[in-house]
This record gives C-alpha cells, sequence and structure tokens, in this order.
C-alpha cells in the first residue's frame, strides 16, 4: 500500500513509519521541517516537507496515497489554538476530498465526542465535526488516552519541589496511553477499510495521579514521591510561572477539569471502558527513569 502519515518523526510517527515500512508499506512522512528530511529517508520513507495548513500541499502529499494518516499538534501555533487546529483540520478536509484517498484515520483524544470544558481537545472535537462532512470515505477516529510522556514535563517540579501534582483529585481515573501502541493501532486500522465512519478508543492502561506518583517514585529511588492536589487556580498560576503561555496554561487547566469531573473519559467509560494497548505504566516508568 501507499501510506502517507501526518506527524513528522515524533513519539508515533516515527514507530509507526518503522512498523509501516516492515509491513513492506511505501510510505510518505508529511513534516515541517526540513531537517528531519534526512531521517525521514534513512527510514526508506519519502519526506514531504510542508505545513498541515496547506491544504494544496497536503492534496498533493495525499494523492495516489492508498490511506491517509492526520494528526494536529495540540499546541499549534501557540496562540489561537483551537482555531488554528480547526483550520487545520478543513485544509486535511479539502486535500482529502479532491486527492481521491478513501481510506483515512485520524488522530483524536478521549473528550472529543464533547464541544466545550476539555481544553486543546475541543480542536480535536471540530476536527471530527469537520471530517463528518467528508463522503464516501472510510474515516476511524482513534480517540487516544493521557500521554505516558505527557508526565516528562513534571521533572522540574519533581526535582525542584519533591512532589507531582496538577488539578486532579488524588483518586481521580485516568485513561492513559503509550505513544508506540497509538502508532500500533495506526498501522493496523491503516491496512483495513471498514465502511462508513467509526470511533475507535487507544487505551494502554488506567491509573490514579496517586498511583501514576507511586509507581514514577519507585522507578526514580523517591518511593515516597507524593502527589499534590492543586486548586484549578493554584494550577494555572504554577503554568504561568514554569513559562507556559496564558492561553496554553487555561486550555491545560481546563482540560484537567475535565478528566477531574469525568466529563472527559465519559464516553470511553460508556463504550465499556475497553484497554486494548499493550504497555503498561510501570514500564513506561523506567522510561522515565532514564530520562530523569
Amino acid at each position: 500500500m501507499k501510506i502517507t502519515i501526518a506527524g513528522s518523526l515524533g513519539n508515533i510517527g516515527k514507530p509507526l513509519t518503522e512498523k509501516l515500512i516492515a509491513a513492506g508499506h511505501q510510505v510518505t512522512v508529511i513534516s515541517s521541517s526540513s531537517d528531519r528530511k534526512q531521517d525521514i529517508e534513512a527510514l526508506g520513507a519519502e519526506a514531504s516537507i510542508g505545513s498541515v495548513s496547506d491544504a494544496l500541499f497536503l492534496k498533493n502529499a495525499f494523492t495516489g496515497a492508498d490511506a491517509v494518516f492526520t494528526m494536529t499538534p495540540p499546541n499549534m501555533g501557540g496562540s489561537n489554538v483551537i482555531a488554528n487546529m480547526a483550520e487545520a483540520g478543513k485544509a486535511f478536509v479539502t486535500a482529502i476530498t479532491e486527492s481521491g484517498v478513501k481510506r483515512v484515520v485520524m488522530l483524536s483524544s478521549i473528550g472529543a465526542d464533547l464541544a466545550q470544558g476539555t481544553g486543546p481537545i475541543i480542536g480535536l472535537h471540530r476536527i471530527e465535526q469537520l471530517f463528518h462532512q467528508i463522503e464516501e470515505v472510510s474515516i476511524t477516529y482513534l480517540r487516544a488516552g493521557y500521554f505516558y510522556t505527557n508526565y516528562y514535563n513534571d521533572i522540574p517540579m519533581i526535582k525542584g519541589m519533591g512532589i507531582m501534582g496538577g488539578n486532579l483529585f488524588a483518586n481521580t481515573i485516568i485513561p492513559l496511553v503509550h505513544p508506540k501502541d497509538i502508532a500500533y493501532a495506526v498501522a493496523e486500522e491503516l491496512e483495513i477499510t471498514p465502511a462508513g465512519q467509526n470511533v475507535k478508543y487507544i487505551i494502554s492502561d488506567v491509573k490514579s495521579p496517586s498511583e501514576i506518583a507511586g509507581i514514577i517514585g519507585v522507578a526514580i529511588g523517591k518511593p515516597d514521591l507524593p502527589w499534590v492536589e492543586f486548586t484549578d487556580e493554584q494550577f494555572l498560576q504554577g503554568a504561568l510561572q514554569a513559562g507556559i503561555p496564558e492561553e496554553m496554561a487555561k486550555l491545560y487547566k481546563e482540560m484537567g477539569a475535565g478528566i477531574r469531573n469525568g466529563e472527559i473519559p465519559k464516553d470511553w467509560v460508556d463504550q465499556g471502558s475497553v484497554v486494548t494497548g499493550k504497555i503498561k505504566f510501570a514500564e513506561f516508568a523506567e522510561e522515565f527513569a532514564q530520562k530523569f
């Protein structure tokens, strides 16, 4: 198959590219950075350098492909994030429609069924709604859990304050996912063409913040590492002090509140709380310890 994937060679794109090439597929990797061209080609893929907001560029990258994987970064542009994500969604729709590709897998998120109260996930909701307009194309919305790798952002807090924390209750249930499990799920989906449009969830493990702090603490030699519950305002002020732009800090605060109140994972729970990923959080903790 000829497959075009967005996502460059990040935590999802690289293992996805490697898996698809190992399976004998002809792969084109979209990246916004020309610096990635050599690395992409070294894997045996073709590089297509351009912006996911450029419909003509995307159309050219999709033309001739049997299947396409689309994803957009959650902090797209740094400001006007939701609007920028929606613009990328419009570009994807135009490119999919005009290129004639018949199979699309879109990386989405838990909570993308909701139109508000989910922080940056609102952008993915809007892209899903745009994709609903596409006819005669097989589309799977792969809704992922909270990335394990997001916890790398806690390293400065652990080193500086000896804690992990956020605006989540210590016993909040969090559906989690390893990016490699996403890559493997995407690869499987790209090789099939189900009828119409459908939603699938990719979750690797389910843990509470207190369990997460405990597992990471053991892995890094701090077995008493606590999870500290912050109010929304404390979380926001901490994010701003850490240098996160105000718009993104507010979106992250809203996302935390949405996970805390159970709204973001609700549809996944209603669908049966199925866990299909293979990489458990304890395994990721070893990766975390190496970076720590």
